[in-house]
């Protein structure tokens, strides 16, 4: 089987005619140039027509796969195509022609998973592996799925410049990035993937370029509207039907070129869009309905504003869930004691909190936010599923953007992050890994890039001022010592070291969350859609809490869990039900009796519901 997405922009390759086009309404004059297999001298220069709409473009005969162009704008600089499916030679290079058919999908059957199969497992491909690449990953994917994972989520592969980055520094959102390896490495990542029963889901970010390579100011200033500016400058006008259809066929082109199961949309509460139509609503509604042959495919959001809003994941026109921010903040606050920054807002009542999240989804739901000065956050979630939230104890960002980068296991209580990974996995939400957390990974995730000059020196001052106001960096000399972002050392630091499976703590950390996610395809898997929170008690001030939840088949699903020091009478029903799952063991015959020992979590499975 074949997969090929043709989009309106970019260099498409048909039956060995290439059209070219190019959204330039700011230019007078666009060339394209021509290189051959490689970019030395440019073999020829080519006029394309100008259009009405703003749209330069051309049909040429004779090419082939593995040519190079580029785009000459006003006879005066060469630049890359916005639009490139490969970029060999890095952001400021050539753009390669591809033939997307040239890769045969051994998976073509493949129809996705469920949602509620989904655990997921976000992946840095410069980090995961000590080689960096699609291949080296693709040798992984039997131990995550041994492991119990079903979809690897990758964080963004878009070209950036340089030869490392986090991702989120993109500027030509369809190549992926060549440090990484070619388009056919990651078909082939994909295909293996679904060989195995693995979903992928893609990090995509639409809000934003990075600040180098980004061409599209000098050919299209009107993709951009002075009226709003982000941090990262002028904000992407959406208003503007070719800007909206650059990202909208970019989503689709992932779903369908590369037989993406799902994407991630990066921090959406920075795209603004005055528009009658939400660019978000539309994204969602073209998706879902381009996408043939009832395949599932799922769209989740990053969107600090908790806008419940867009989730509405029984519906063909919404988005599926949403990073949970606010339960990783207060799990993070319960085993590690911080109070600083945003994690004021969820540490002094972080017991009770960690109930509200579980039973309601988000905790911020119209509330004033302390650390935001007040202002209201967040819509109310409680009426939502809880498979409309992910949730995390780690990921890349609340790793990455501490200053040294330290994973959960070298901040927290050990004994306590059992307990809530337990908490995590067992709930019906859809939880989430990072990378090497599986086997309790104690590597550092640093901020890293690859930029030079003068760009390197802001971002590595803007860095180390972001930890300023903290109390141990107000001195220079400790900022000083936040490690330098561009330096390949901090790179190289953030690799995940594989020996640490082999040892007998990752091999118990493995082992756990294997028997969690052995629980959760038991007993959860098929009876999570449209599960309703229907009863929550608490003790000894949200120590001991016990939930249950209404699943789809009639049954109950209760979870249960005592963070305190001591043994305490489970609260709430006097018959839970069936235990299926005890974290430590041992206190067994306390919870048949109705008490819960010190730092428990236990889960029960009724059937029949309130009858049986």
């Amino acid at each position: 089987m074949k997969r090929f997405y043709r989009y309106p922009s970019g260099a498409q390759f048909v039956d060995g005619v290439t059209t070219f086009s190019l959204w330039a309404p700011g230019a007078e004059s666009v060339e394209l140039v021509l290189y051959g297999s490689a970019a030395g001298k440019a073999e020829t220069r080519l006029a394309l027509q100008s259009r009405e709409d703003g749209f330069h473009s051309a049909q040429l005969p004779g090419l082939k796969p593995g040519d190079r162009y580029r785009y000459l704008v006003n006879s005066g600089q060469l630049v890359p195509d916005p639009a490139s499916r490969f970029q060999p030679e890095d952001v400021h290079g050539p753009s390669e022609i591809v033939d997307p058919r040239s890769y045969e999908w051994q998976q073509e059957r493949w129809n996705g998973i469920s949602w509620e199969e989904c655990v997921l497992y976000e992946l840095h491909l410069g980090t995961f592996t000590g080689e960096g690449t699609f291949a080296a990953a693709e040798k992984r994917l039997s131990h995550l799925r041994q492991a119990g994972i079903t979809a690897v989520e990758l964080m963004p592969v878009s070209d950036f410049s340089g030869r490392r980055n986090w991702g989120y520094d993109g500027v030509l959102p369809y190549a992926p990035d060549s440090s990484y390896g070619r388009p056919e490495e990651l078909k082939r990542f994909v295909d293996a993937a679904h060989g195995l029963g693995m979903a992928v889901f893609l990090d995509v970010v639409y809000n934003h370029f990075g600040p180098d390579g980004n061409y599209l100011w000098l050919y299209a200033p009107d993709f951009f509207t002075h009226e709003v500016s982000t941090p990262w400058g002028d904000a992407i006008d959406f208003r503007k039907s070719p800007v909206r259809d650059l990202f909208i066929h970019n989503a689709i082109y992932w779903l369908e070129e590369y037989f993406i199961d799902g994407l991630r949309l990066d921090a959406v509460h920075a795209i603004h869009d005055p528009s009658d139509e939400h660019f978000l609503n539309q994204l969602a509604r073209t998706v879902h309905s381009s996408i043939a042959g009832g395949r599932q495919v799922h769209l989740v959001l990053e969107n600090d504003r908790n806008e419940s809003r867009y989730l509405d994941p029984g519906s063909a026109n919404g988005f599926t869930a949403q990073w949970n921010d606010d339960f990783h903040h207060v799990a993070h606050c319960l085993a590690t004691g911080e109070s600083g920054g945003y994690y004021a807002d969820f540490a002094a009542d972080g017991r009770m909190l960690l109930e509200r999240s579980l039973a309601e989804g988000f905790v911020f739901q119209g509330e004033s936010s302390p650390f935001r000065g007040g202002e209201t956050r967040g819509e109310p979630s409680a009426e939502l599923p809880p498979t409309a939230f992910v949730n995390f104890l780690q990921n890349h960002d609340q790793v990455g953007n501490r200053a040294f980068g330290e994973r959960l296991t070298q901040l927290g209580d050990p004994p306590l992050i059992e307990l809530l990974i337990c908490i995590q996995c067992l709930a019906p939400h859809i939880p989430m890994l990072f990378m090497g957390e599986e086997f309790g990974a104690t590597v550092p995730f640093q901020y890293f890039c690859d930029f030079h000059d003068e760009l390197a020196a802001a971002v590595r001052e803007g860095r180390r001022r972001e930890f300023a106001s903290f109390p141990q960096f107000r001195d220079p000399e400790a900022r000083s010592r936040i490690p330098d972002p561009n330096a390949s050392e901090t790179f190289a630091r953030s690799k995940l070291r594989w020996e640490e499976l082999d040892t007998d703590a990752g091999a118990a950390r493995l082992e756990l969350y294997r028997s969690l996610f052995a629980v959760r395809c038991e007993c959860l898997v098929g009876r999570m859609g449209g599960a309703k929170i229907l009863s929550r008690d608490a003790a000894s001030e949200f120590e001991v809490v016990h939930l249950t939840w209404a699943l789809a088949d009639g049954s109950l699903w209760s979870v249960c869990y005592n963070l305190s020091g001591r043994g305490e009478q489970m609260p709430g029903a006097d018959d839970p039900g069936v235990l299926v799952f005890a974290h430590p063991a041992g206190g067994e015959g306390e919870l048949a009796a109705g008490r819960v020992t010190a730092r428990t979590v236990a889960a029960f499975r009724r059937e029949g519901g309130d009858d049986s």
